[in-house]
């Protein structure tokens, strides 16, 4: 039998009398397929910061950081854990014995505030040597110039502001020559960065840079560092070099048996491999996890189809009576049940696609290299699940209709 268009839409006027039942029942499904193209897009957009971050300091790095880690994992530094390992000797000693490198700086970073008479800018700043632009090739000046190696040795109170903070002190005027006061200490400022934005992770505009010496005697009081940077001559093996520099950090820290050294070097390109393996991991996890709202969301679409198949007993007792098969009222349930799943999955579509926009807009309005990416494959496999749950919650409710006798559904009331 060949049903009219009224056949098809048997089960809706229940649906329709009941418009905020139905919307509530199928919210499971837009909050679950929009969670999973957000979290899709978000970690694409992760995985594009992440390439975008290593292109911008440049890909013949190699970084140190202070504690041991997994070969394929993050160092303990990374996860905010407080190792004291890495000194400035060690700096000295990757430049003094290994060829290829052709710059290196120490790190140290504080949170400060900067004043300038009654004006106050919240900031952060970088302990590092002269050699900071050798190594951040891309670092320039607008105004002024960068401290030297001897007056990070002198502990020099010298200080570079970056674009931002300078703006914000000074307000267009000229800071060269005046005199800062960095956490109450007073800076003599020598030079402007220019604007750069967010480069690795850490927004260059609203930082001050100051002699690496000063940070640790005047400011923090400590003698070790975050991080040690390197930069290797364009060509070289930079797997051979970060053995090297191991080799070099083992003699500094007597260390006679690799597994247990307590610092970690990486390339940036290595570092962008085990980020990439993190973020995906990451992603596909927490996929799964918003993936657990379409099962509930697949029970509701069940309850409310069996709702309609009790609310519509009298109309499938016609239909069998006049000829209608089981498998004819089979058919029109799991497709009743199919079309609002899809409704529910354009939706989340929809909003996961808006949200991640959103996020990306305002991800590169705070300055990060965030690209707005949405995959075919995660839109078609949301649209996949979709059908999937319809039919697999669909089938108990359209089984359900289906063995109705006739007789006792015309007697329902």
């Amino acid at each position: 039998m060949i049903f009219d268009h009224q056949a098809y839409f048997l089960t809706i006027k229940s649906m329709r009398r009941n418009k905020m039942r139905s919307f509530l029942t199928s919210l499971g499904i837009i909050i679950g397929i929009s969670s999973v193209i957000i979290i899709m897009s978000v970690g694409a957009g992760a995985k594009s910061l992440v390439v975008n971050q290593v292109s911008s300091i440049g890909s013949n790095l190699v970084g140190v950081l202070p504690g041991a880690s997994d070969p394929n994992g993050p160092p303990a530094a990374v996860m905010g854990i407080n190792v004291t390992t890495l000194v400035n000797a060690d700096a000295q000693a990757i430049k003094n014995n290994i060829p290829e490198v052709v710059a290196v700086n120490g790190y140290i970073r504080g949170s400060a505030t900067a004043t300038w008479r009654e004006k106050t800018v919240d900031t952060s700043f970088l302990g590092t040597t002269g050699d900071y632009q050798d190594v951040d090739t891309k670092a320039e000046l607008t105004d002024g110039r960068f401290f030297t190696n001897e007056e990070d040795q002198q502990v020099s109170r010298l200080v570079v502001l970056g674009s931002s903070v300078a703006k914000d002190l000074f307000s267009g005027s000229s800071a060269i020559g005046q005199s800062v006061k960095i956490n109450k200490e007073n800076f003599k400022v020598i030079g402007v960065m220019k604007e750069r934005g967010t480069a690795g992770f850490q927004n260059q505009d609203t930082q001050v840079f100051i002699p690496l010496e000063t940070a640790q005697k005047i400011m923090l009081g400590i003698h070790h560092l975050s991080a040690v940077r390197a930069r290797v001559v364009q060509g070289a093996d930079i797997q051979k070099v970060v053995s090297d520099i191991e080799v070099v950090l083992r003699e500094q820290h007597k260390i006679t048996d690799p597994k247990e050294d307590d610092f970690t070097v990486r390339a940036t390109e290595e570092a962008l491999k085990t980020l990439d393996t993190v973020t995906n991991a990451l992603s596909y996890f927490l996929a799964m996890v918003a993936g657990i709202s379409l099962i509930v969301g697949g029970i509701g679409i069940m309850n409310i189809m069996l709702v309609s198949v009790s609310e519509s007993t009298k109309e499938i007792g016609l239909r069998k009576a006049v000829g209608a098969t089981n498998s004819d009222i089979n058919t029109l349930f799991l497709m009743q049940t199919i079309s609002v799943t899809l409704l529910g999955g354009v939706g989340g579509i929809i909003i996961g696609i808006v949200i991640s926009f959103l996020v990306a807009v305002v991800a590169q309005a705070l300055g990060y290299q965030w690209d707005f990416v949405i995959s075919l494959s995660s839109v078609l496999l949301s649209l996949s699940f979709t059908i999937i749950v319809g039919l697999v919650f669909g089938w108990y409710p359209a089984r359900q209709a289906a063995h109705l006798n006739p007789i006792e559904a015309l007697r329902y009331e």
